[in-house]
């Protein structure tokens, strides 16, 4: 069974920087997608970053340039390092998997259902 856990989230005010680690555990087949959401409260979970298995990466408008997702050499271990952090990044950060499939990684804009293994989430919060 799949297990993924989030660490590293915080506080901090506008303009710092805080990074984010996922670690999965269970993986059984040979190849999975990761990517970060978020949602904040009274709002819907929305794509961050993902990372495509050819390790190109692809970000939300909101985050280019000042967020960047990373990956361990086995795949096992996805971080996202956020910097210029803004108040309207504060949101429960999520980790999430799903196994690669012939299409592809889905991208940070795909419906999160498209997502099938997701951790408990890490909450970030940016003070003005």
């Amino acid at each position: 069974q799949v297990r993924l856990v989030e660490s590293g989230g915080g506080s901090v005010q506008a303009g710092g920087s805080l990074g984010l680690s996922c670690a999965a555990f269970g993986y059984t087949y040979s190849a999975y997608c990761m990517g970060w959401f978020r949602q904040a409260p009274g709002k819907d979970r929305e794509g961050v970053a993902t990372i495509d298995s050819d390790g190109s990466a692809a970000y939300a408008d909101s985050v280019k340039g000042r967020f960047t997702i990373s990956q361990n050499n086995a795949k096992t271990t996805l971080s996202l390092q956020m910097n210029s952090l803004k108040p309207e990044d504060t949101a429960m950060y999520y980790c999430a998997a799903v196994i690669l499939g012939p299409g592809g990684c889905p991208p940070y804009s795909t419906h999160t259902a498209n997502y099938h293994f997701w951790g408990q989430g890490t909450q970030v919060t940016v003070s003005s």
